[in-house]
């Protein structure tokens, strides 16, 4: 239901076309085997930050690994020098150039790119997380050689919240976010629906001010991340909720230098299993629980589609808890096996949908 088993349970899902519907013109790689090597080179183009920014753009680079692995394509990234539409489309350019025609781009910021190289090059296939191509107009144009996906963070958000709001009890939450994107938006919405909903069925006492959500803007500012969650800790907060990238790191660092000097701070992270990056000492980690996409199976599955004939061109996906695409790490030993068992209950609850959680922002704010 959390990590691992909503990952096979996407991977399978994908493997049988139950979630991807219908499929766009491809050329079939073959390959006979998980490890036998495949023709099929596939590239990314990064977005703000790094390949290993603890977060969306290392995520899906570990897709696209893994896709190494077990499916024996080639692989390769670039960073632009900048984040505007020339430079994306400069080494989506040289990706083409080089012979990678499998093309990755996370994040909005691609949209505008990918609506010129889609047409561009026609015999490529591309890839865009968290993304529509258009032309200026945000009015969506996915061609038959680019799948967009979208991932259902309000409901990531709504089951970190919960984890959360069991194991603190009770005290003051904050949201640090990155850019102010709906795919940063609803991961705090649905960590504030969590908070309400907690506190009005299970027993709990968290409150959630308007000034403790703060958007620092960018996804790769480190020290403003430390300097955020230290303002934050400093008035009394209990956990913040960083879904905001390299800025999340430098929160997490401030968590994990006061930790190791006894204080009791959490963080939540975001995207993948941060709980690593949460260690100070002794295997101690100040990463309470993480706001996870399934980012790495969603890659590397859609990258299984190409190889098998299936690509779903033309396609807007969105990966939720109906087809297990997001969730909470199923092991984290900062939650109690009574938290993890409620958890996976409102899970069961989200699934069935007894329980909607909104993706829009509400009147939850204490």
């Amino acid at each position: 239901m959390f990590k691992k088993k909503f990952a096979l349970g996407l991977a399978s899902l994908l493997a049988v076309s139950t979630l991807l519907a219908g499929c766009g013109s491809s050329e079939k790689e073959k390959s006979s085997g998980n490890v036998e090597k495949s023709d099929l080179k596939v590239g990314m183009v990064t977005d703000a930050g790094t390949i290993d920014d603890k977060s969306f753009n290392q995520g899906t680079w570990e897709g696209i690994l893994a896709a190494k692995e077990e499916l024996g394509i080639q692989e390769k990234y670039l960073k632009p020098s900048g984040e505007i539409e020339a430079e994306y489309l400069k080494e989506i350019g040289n990706l083409y150039d080089a012979g990678y025609k499998f093309i990755v781009t996370p994040g909005f910021k691609f949209e505008t790119a990918i609506y010129q190289a889609q047409s561009k090059y026609e015999d490529a296939k591309f890839v865009i997380l968290d993304g529509n191509p258009h032309k200026g107009d945000f009015v969506p144009e996915v061609a038959d050689n680019t799948v967009s996906l979208f991932f259902a963070e309000h409901e990531s958000g709504f089951l970190a919240g919960i984890a959360t709001a069991l194991e603190v009890k009770k005290g003051e939450a904050g949201f640090i976010g990155g850019m102010e994107i709906p795919a940063v938006q609803k991961f705090n919405w649905g960590f504030q629906q969590a908070i309400k909903y907690a506190n009005e069925n299970l027993g709990t006492n968290i409150t959630i001010k308007a000034e403790n959500v703060i958007y620092q803007g960018s996804f790769d500012d480190v020290a403003a991340g430390q300097q955020i969650a230290a303002q934050m800790y400093n008035k009394g907060i209990n956990v913040i909720f960083a879904a905001a990238g390299g800025v999340g790191v430098g929160a997490i660092n401030e968590a994990k230098t006061r930790a190791s000097k006894g204080e009791e701070v959490w963080i939540v992270g975001v995207d993948v299993d941060q709980y690593a990056d949460g260690e100070y000492a002794d295997g101690k980690s100040v990463i309470l629980t993480s706001a996870v996409k399934n980012l790495a199976n969603a890659t590397k599955d859609l990258i299984k589609q190409q190889l098998d004939g299936e690509f779903p061109g033309g396609e807007t996906l969105t990966y939720s808890v109906e087809n297990d695409g997001v969730g909470i790490p199923e092991e984290n030993p900062n939650l109690s096996d009574d938290t993890i068992t409620k958890v996976k209950e409102i899970y069961g609850k989200i699934k069935s949908g007894e329980i909607v959680v909104s993706d829009e922002q509400g009147d939850l704010i204490k």
